[in-house]
């Protein structure tokens, strides 16, 4: 049933990302690459104090990258700087680890997948180190290398 959640959920986010588009008014900005496949990406924050208000992105890539982005930026909204951070950390555990998914990544466990195509990873996580370059130091172009 995960499969299927799966391919349904990264379908929807790839082919109909949500909040994609640039943010004139972000205050927090970075980019990503992954020089694997090809994938870019442009990150966008509006912090408030220490809260993300609003979180976009643009550029290319693959489906999983793509559909990472999309789900990652939903769920941002309203989270602090530190919950952020660890949901990085979360999700990153998520793809990595044989540890079972945490029921705190919401709609995010639908990558649990992505762990059995090792080179898949990187695409799901550009978008995730391109965040903690943007919530820790800002305008900075990252790699997934």
């Amino acid at each position: 049933m995960i499969d299927d959640l799966y391919q349904e959920t990264i379908l929807d986010h790839s082919k109909r990302p949500r909040n994609h588009h640039p943010m004139d008014d972000a205050n927090r900005r970075a980019e990503g690459y992954n020089p694997l496949c090809g994938d870019k990406l442009k990150l966008y924050l509006k912090l408030e104090g220490d809260i993300v208000r609003d979180a976009s992105f643009e550029g290319a890539g693959c489906a999983i990258s793509t559909a990472s982005a999309s789900l990652m930026t939903e769920s941002l909204k309203g989270k602090t700087r530190e919950e952020a951070l660890k949901l990085l950390d979360k999700f990153h555990e998520l793809l990595t680890t044989d540890t079972p998914a945490s029921h705190d990544l919401g709609k995010l466990v639908v990558f649990c997948g992505v762990r059995d195509y090792p080179a898949r990873v990187k695409c799901a996580t550009l978008a995730w180190h391109t965040l903690k370059s943007a919530l820790t130091n800002g305008d900075e172009t990252v790699t997934t290398e």
